[in-house]
């Protein structure tokens, strides 16, 4: 059989697009290694959102041209988000690949692969469509934590975002389709999902603007889903990223609020905490609408935690339009970020209209304010834990320290500890807090 060896750049939607692909791979007789110094087929699946995630991958795939002149049958294709944004082009710039295969052509890759290695040609496929394939629903066996993406695509069009242009529009698939995947895992082990969608709260929303059913204030399909998904017997755990402040109406309020399984733990992508920048990157939101959500959030849900990304930087980003991010931010009190700095992306509006015109060392200087700002915030709120007792979804071992394993809190704190003999990957135990950081908790297993 075969071996074949997936590289991931980027999001978790892109790791769950290799899962996926990784399984249609071994249906079709293709046996997946850890090493790429040993496979018959190599794929990168690849991201767009900054430049230096196309730059890394494009030199890696040029960096397989060694495997390739010792051994001419190689197949290397590359996947994802720069396939969907450059297409054709990448097999110009870069005569060691085989295929380019774009985001809504995943299903096609086995037969691309079985069609090279029968000696045909060189192949691009990147036609974006509105179908989502119900054969990218597989997964590996055994996940104690599992992605399953919901939706695909975004409909919001930021000015400085690449993602509707190489994953299209949105399309949601049907929420019977989803709790059957999801029983599916449930039954082979699994106790937490992670709902995927660039813009989850959004889910059905394209749909129902097309059938006429849409009003902003009532429609909440999402909520509709987690409730769906609260009821599968077995499933402990519900998170899910990322929604967008203007679909965070009521409905989906008190529906997080409400459901026991849906962990209180919501990545809430802010960019900025000025007006003036919010509307130049067209977030269709305003500073007082995210911390409104913040606090409808807050006012139902005794203990929860926020995380978030921020772009500085932006395009004619003052002083004063940063104190107003970081004042936001100081504000809320965020568990973590994702803090960025700008970097324009070809194909977009700010790219285009807007001068990337503040300087690379101001925007380096917002950035690590930013994370002093947050860490000694992450500091303050992890170490309420200590002393307390917190039920831990064991996932396995440390991948830094072999000798401690590694689970989650509800509230999606990673917690380091101890395991004793009986100890398996999927157990639920009262962990004592005895340490926090910034980034984490130790704790010890609760006897008795």
């Amino acid at each position: 059989m075969p071996p074949f060896y997936i590289e991931t750049y980027g999001c978790q939607m892109n790791e769950r697009d290799s899962e996926a692909l990784a399984c249609l791979l071994e249906q079709r007789g293709y046996t997946e290694t850890s090493s790429e110094e040993n496979a018959d087929v190599l794929i990168f699946n690849t991201c767009s959102v900054r430049d230096q995630a196309e730059r890394k991958a494009i030199g890696k795939v040029g960096f397989m041209k060694k495997y390739k002149q010792r051994r001419p049958g190689l197949v290397i294709g590359i996947i994802g988000c720069m396939a969907q944004n450059h297409g054709a082009e990448l097999l110009r710039e870069l005569p060691v690949l085989d295929f380019v295969a774009g985001t809504d052509q995943l299903h096609r890759v086995p037969d691309i692969v079985d069609d090279i290695r029968a000696g045909a040609g060189r192949t691009v496929a990147d036609q974006l469509d509105r179908v989502i394939r119900p054969e990218l629903d597989a997964h590996r066996q055994g996940n104690v934590c599992a992605q399953v993406a919901v939706m695909r695509g975004c409909d919001q069009f930021c000015s400085y975002c690449i993602v509707p242009h190489t994953r299209g529009r949105e399309k949601s698939r049907p929420i019977p389709a989803i709790v059957a995947e999801v029983q599916r895992l449930v039954d082979g082990g699994t106790r937490e999902i992670l709902l995927l969608g660039q813009n989850i709260t959004a889910y059905g929303v394209a749909e129902a603007r097309r059938d006429g059913r849409y009003r902003p204030d009532s429609f909440s399909e999402f909520a509709d889903l987690l409730r769906a998904l609260n009821d599968i017997d077995g499933l402990a755990r519900i998170r899910f990223t990322s929604p967008h402040v203007h679909f965070m109406n009521d409905p989906f309020v008190q529906a997080i609020a409400e459901l026991p399984k849906v962990c209180k733990c919501f990545h809430i992508p802010l960019q900025s905490g000025s007006d003036r920048i919010l509307k130049l990157m067209r977030r269709s939101y305003t500073r007082d609408e995210y911390l409104d959500r913040i606090d409808a959030i807050r006012s139902r849900i005794p203990d929860v935690n926020f995380t978030t990304d921020v772009i500085v930087g932006f395009p004619t980003e003052s002083e004063d339009d940063f104190q107003q991010t970081r004042d936001l931010m100081n504000a809320v009190v965020f568990d973590m970020a994702y803090i960025f700095r700008y970097s324009p992306r070809q194909g977009t509006k700010s790219a285009a209209d807007l001068p990337d015109d503040v300087p690379e060392e101001t925007k380096h200087l917002r950035n690590q304010l930013l994370l002093a700002d947050l860490e000694n915030g992450a500091a303050a709120r992890n170490a309420r834990f200590r002393d307390t007792i917190q039920e831990v979804l064991v996932e396995g071992v440390s991948k830094r320290n072999p000798q401690r394993w590694t689970g989650r809190t509800t509230l999606n704190k990673v917690v380091n500890f101890l395991p004793q003999p009986d100890t398996r990957p999927g157990d639920l135990l009262p962990l004592r807090i005895t340490r926090t950081t910034a980034n984490s908790l130790f704790g010890e297993i609760v006897v008795g």
